[in-house]
Formats: structure tokens, sequence, C-alpha cells
């Protein structure tokens, strides 16, 4: 169990699902994340950053002009975790 809890890289206080972002660290979503924003676990969160306190996630279908999801951006407590 210790190895599994090893194995697992450190959540950086920035993280983007995104992989043209220099946010974006593949190793880390190998395992599975979860985001709680305000108390409650969200599924839909695109990027976060923990010491600015803020979470993008997606406008419902609406797409940018190259045609990714629009994204908006909430401001609250963020804290990040893997699941098991």
């Amino acid at each position: 169990m210790t190895d599994e809890a090893t194995s697992k890289p450190a959540l950086p206080d920035h993280l983007s699902t995104d992989p043209r972002s220099p946010h974006h660290i593949p190793a880390v979503f190998e395992h599975p994340i979860g985001i709680r924003f305000n108390g409650k676990d969200r599924l839909d969160v695109e990027e976060y950053c923990i010491s600015e306190g803020w979470i993008k996630v997606p406008a419902g279908r609406t797409l940018d002009r190259k045609g990714y999801p629009l994204l908006i951006k909430l401001k609250g407590a963020v804290e990040v975790y893997y699941r098991d």
C-alpha cells in the first residue's frame, strides 16, 4: 500500500487537462483525481489553481472559435486529492 502512495506524483498547485497548456502534467492523469470546490466534488473541472483559489469549467455546450469548449473561471476554496 505504501508503494502506491509513493508511486503517485505530488499534485501540483496549478493543473490543466488541456495537453497544449504548459500546466498539463501527463503523469498526474495516470491516477484518478478528485477536485472539491467549495465543499462539493466537481467532475467537470478543466483547470485549477489551489493557491489562487479558482477552477475553470466549460460554459455549457458553447465553443470558442477554434472549436474548444468555452471556459469560465469560478473562485472559491479548491481541494485536490487522489481518488482510490
